[in-house]
This record gives C-alpha cells, sequence and structure tokens, in this order.
C-alpha cells in the first residue's frame, strides 16, 4: 500500500493549496451497473454519464450518478485484472477516491508536493469536443487518492470520453452536498495523517475527539477533523484506541484490509423526508433505543428544535447543539456485504459540529452490530 513520507526536511513553499471544494467521489465496486442502479432507485440520485468498453479501449465500466452538487462515480472492471476489480476485491466495494475541485491543478500539485504528498499522476489534460479539464492525482492513506480537477474549460457530462445519460427530470434529490468524509487509519497515525493535510494542503484541525470523547463501556476510538479554511471539505480521521474489546475502527481496518473511508454524511435539507424515502425502499439505520430520546437531560439539553422529539424518536434520528445551533442526523447500517462503508444523513441548523453528544449512543449502535457479527 502507498504510504507517504513527512519530515522536517520537506521543503516549504509560500503558495497556498486553494480548493473549491469536492469534485466527485469514486467508488470501486464489483458490479458498477447493479451499484449505479441501487444509488438511483434506493437513494434517488440522477445518471448523467457513462463511459465503458464500447467507447474504446477501457478496462472499466463507469457510472455517474449526482444528486444536487453530490457527484458519485461507479468504476467496475469490465476485464479481468483491471485495477477497479483488483481494488474491490482487495478492500471490498468502496471509495478509492476523494476528487477535489481546484482553481489550478499545477499549482495545488506543486504546493502538495513541496508540503510531503506523493505524487501518483502529474498534471495533463483531458480534452475532446466539450473542451478540456486539467487533472493531477495525490496519494494519502492507504490506498485512498486525491484526483486534483479543473474543469472550468470543459461544458460536457463528465470528463473527455464519457457520454451524457438522462436522469429522471421528476427525481427529488433527497439530499444536496457532501457535509464531511470519514476515514480511519492504523492506532497511532491519525496525528501522522493530520500534519500530512496541515503541510500538503493547508488544512486546518477544525475539532478534535481524544481522551475518552468517544468511549463506551466496551470500546473507544480517537478523532480529528481536517478541513479547509472555508471549510467546504471536512475530513474526520479515526483512529482505534485502548479498551477492553475491539472497536468499530479495529473492526473496519481488518475487513477493509487497512485505513480507507469509513462513512460520507450526504446533508439533506428535510431528514424526515429523507429517511422516510430510504426505509421505504428497504434501506436500514442503526437502530437508537427508547431510552436515549425518554432521557429529561436530552429535552433539556437540546432545547427547542423544528421537529418534535416525538417525530425523531418515531424514526431513529439523533439530534445535538452547539454553540450555533443544532443538526439532525441518522445513520444507515453497513450498505456493503463486508462491514466497511455506511452513510450518514446530517441535517444543519447553524450548528458545525458533528453529533459529539450523540457518539455514546452511536457507538453503542454500532457495538451492537458488532456484536451480532461476533467481532466485538
Amino acid at each position: 500500500m502507498l504510504e507517504n513520507v513527512t519530515s522536517a526536511d520537506t521543503p516549504t513553499t509560500t503558495a497556498s493549496f486553494e480548493l473549491n471544494g469536492i469534485d466527485h467521489i469514486r467508488f470501486c465496486v464489483g458490479n458498477a451497473q447493479q451499484t449505479a442502479f441501487y444509488y438511483t432507485r434506493a437513494f434517488g440520485m440522477s445518471p448523467t454519464a457513462y463511459r465503458g468498453p464500447e467507447h474504446g479501449p477501457c478496462d472499466h465500466a463507469e457510472y455517474v450518478v449526482e444528486a444536487g452538487q453530490v457527484r458519485f462515480v461507479l468504476a467496475g472492471g469490465a476485464r479481468p485484472g483491471a485495477p477497479a476489480a483488483r481494488w474491490a476485491a482487495e478492500h471490498g466495494d468502496g471509495v478509492s477516491d476523494i476528487a477535489l475541485d481546484v482553481p489550478d491543478v499545477d499549482a495545488a500539485y506543486r504546493r502538495a508536493l513541496a508540503g510531503g504528498a506523493v505524487g501518483l499522476t502529474a498534471p495533463h489534460d483531458l480534452t475532446d469536443a466539450y473542451g478540456t479539464v486539467r487533472t493531477a492525482a495525490l496519494g494519502t492513506y492507504g490506498e485512498l487518492r486525491h484526483t486534483l480537477v479543473d474543469r472550468s474549460r470543459y461544458r460536457g457530462p463528465f470528463l473527455p470520453g464519457y457520454t451524457a445519460r438522462r436522469g429522471d427530470p421528476a427525481a427529488r434529490p433527497l439530499f444536496h452536498r457532501i457535509d464531511h468524509v470519514v476515514g480511519c487509519v492504523e492506532e497511532g497515525r491519525m496525528d501522522h495523517w493530520v500534519d500530512f493535510y496541515r503541510r500538503a494542503m493547508d488544512f486546518t484541525n477544525m475539532a478534535e475527539f481524544v481522551d475518552g470523547a468517544i468511549t463506551t463501556d466496551y470500546s473507544a476510538l480517537m478523532s480529528k477533523v481536517v478541513a479547509d479554511d472555508r471549510r467546504r471539505v471536512k475530513l474526520p480521521l479515526n483512529e482505534p484506541a485502548a479498551g477492553p474489546r475491539r472497536s468499530q475502527i479495529d473492526e473496519y481496518l481488518e475487513y477493509h484490509v487497512g485505513p480507507g473511508v469509513q462513512h460520507i454524511a450526504l446533508e439533506t435539507p428535510d431528514i424526515l423526508a429523507a429517511t422516510d424515502a430510504l426505509r421505504a425502499v428497504g434501506v436500514d439505520f442503526l437502530a437508537t433505543p427508547d431510552t436515549y430520546y425518554d432521557d429529561p437531560g436530552l429535552r433539556e439539553r437540546i432545547g427547542r428544535v423544528r421537529v418534535p422529539i416525538e417525530e425523531l424518536k418515531r424514526r431513529r434520528v439523533l439530534v445535538d447543539r452547539d454553540e450555533d445551533g443544532y443538526l439532525l442526523q441518522i445513520f444507515t447500517r453497513p450498505l456493503l456485504d463486508r462491514p466497511t462503508f455506511f452513510v450518514e444523513l446530517i441535517e444543519r441548523h447553524g450548528c458545525e459540529g458533528f453529533g459529539k453528544g450523540n457518539f455514546k449512543a452511536l457507538f453503542e449502535a454500532v457495538e451492537r452490530e458488532q456484536a451480532a457479527r461476533g467481532n466485538l
């Protein structure tokens, strides 16, 4: 696996790493056509672009699905031994690339290398009749990549070589943007990668949960959140911490065979409608016990929110508040055969946090799942 190295001798530069946000999330999967069908039918995303072997020499079938500003690229191997097929066989279906929209690929690439990043693909142009996309790629933890994308000179459906696909014009997106993407790394490596993002991409440590902040009677983990200065890209990083039993991060690292992305949080304008729609097509969510909602301290801590507690309880939606406002959140059960990837829905009302007040309830729910698999 790729391992980046930073050191005190890494050259520095005065140029900053400028970015506009997340361009797309690339998944490597065992069957891209069926995965695209799942995300369009279950999550209400629209198919917008496709590239496959019928478009010329290509080892992959790649389907692009979108909802609001959220863009997933689902890549499957069209030939034995294709890179996406190898990735999915090793790690299970999952995220292989968090692609970043940058205004200047060359400047961002130079800045990242000066800060200690490993370059995987040097800046180059991709061109077709719709224009030109400038792109490059960097390595980060495990086999995760950050592809840098500048599509300001392009008017095509996705990237050169892709053909447009028509979605359902009546489809109503359930979510509109990626709130954050959570990665899991080995014990003792979280601070290394926090420092990597600081040195290579000028990210700052937005929040941290250490020294028992995320713990249950059985397990614990530590987490720090790195983000760009405008908070358009937020990347929490988790590592296991010592506890009486194996944590969810230990289980993830085993099933995923190393570090990688554990879940994506999707911001929704209406978490009740989104949760109801997903449940109606068979998406399962983690169960929160009645005691969470019946605790008098919850109402005292949360105060007034737009949804009655009884409605949150009926759907098992969690609620938290900080000095800036409140949020509502809910987590699916793992979406894959391996328990390595799930989705969070989050509705924000001023709150910039990550639901710290819900950590205990959430991780106890995860532990119940672990126990059912015999991995707690």
